[in-house]
């Protein structure tokens, strides 16, 4: 698999300077050079694209879904996609966004691991004309607010990506896939999803029922460096990392939402000794739980 298409390398294919833009941007696709299809590769943005009345097919991971009408497409740093349509006649709107933009809340929600962003989740949904119309609103806002001077204008601009988000999940998602791609595609699929199956922790007797490689493997029937292959070749990351990243992302939820003990948050995550979650979060987060609590208050 290709290496993943940086920010800068996806606007200089587009024939722009990347010194144009930042960490966000926004655009009408009609007003964008080459707007037609983009090949299956990973990139280092998240990306939200609203098609109206287009056609054309994306596929994502390991799933290809046909677009007949108007819809939204989520795009992950994670998993490859890409779209086969026609260059004419396509409208609507795209934002893209790095994960520098991203702020704590945000990162803290696990905006990754969204059932709109991740693998094995519904990253295309087919909005009702009334929903069209109000998101066209927020695109429009963005295209404006992009270009004002006012200092604060990206914490706005992060505000309207999560009315995208929340629209975005009310609406049901399609269940046109078809077409199943390889079978490391599909182990990274069903590891993804058996992953999230365990989050949120909701209480403090729920825990961890797999913390180790060995042990989604095993669920998974396959071998470890299977598991491991697989996950590279799709996501670029190893079955560790993405363990570690999704207890981090909910360890900061907890410390942040509930007033559970440290300790208590701990062991939900499969830490049965409160200084080894302490080492683990420092060493991932860069402070200890506690203080990032309290930075957070």
């Amino acid at each position: 698999m290709k290496n993943k298409e940086t920010a800068a390398a996806f606007f200089e294919r587009h024939g722009r300077s990347y010194a144009e833009v930042g960490q966000f941007n926004v655009f009408r696709i009609e007003d964008f050079n080459n707007a037609g299809s983009f090949p299956h590769i990973r990139r280092d943005f998240y990306k939200i694209m609203l098609l109206t009345k287009a056609k054309g097919k994306i596929t994502y991971a390991d799933k290809t879904i046909d677009i007949t009408d108007n819809a939204l497409i989520f795009g992950n740093p994670m998993i490859p996609y890409s779209w086969d349509g026609p260059k004419e006649n396509i409208t609507g709107y795209f934002c893209l966004f790095t994960e520098e933009f991203l702020n704590v809340r945000m990162k803290s929600e696990g905006i990754a691991e969204s059932v709109l962003f991740r693998a094995g989740g519904y990253p295309v949904v087919y909005p009702d004309q009334k929903t069209v119309d109000l998101l066209s609103v927020i695109f429009n806002q963005m295209l404006s607010e992009i270009q004002t001077a006012y200092i604060h204008k990206y914490d706005l601009l992060r505000n309207y990506i999560q009315v995208i988000i929340h629209e975005s999940l009310k609406i049901s998602p399609s269940n046109e896939f078809y077409k199943p791609g390889t079978s490391l595609a599909r182990i990274s699929t069903l590891f993804l999803e058996l992953l999230e199956r365990q989050f949120p922790i909701s209480s403090t007797g729920q825990l961890l029922k797999f913390k180790s490689p060995g042990e989604y493997a095993r669920q998974l029937s396959t071998h470890t460096n299977h598991l491991n292959k697989a996950l590279r070749e799709t996501t670029g990351k190893t079955t560790s990392q993405h363990l570690t990243e999704r207890i981090v992302a909910e360890a900061k939820a907890l410390l942040i939402n509930s007033g559970w003990p440290v300790s208590a948050i701990g062991y939900c995550l499969g830490f049965e000794h409160a200084s080894n979650f302490n080492i683990f979060f420092k060493k991932q987060a860069g402070i200890t739980p506690n203080d990032y609590r309290h930075s957070m208050i």
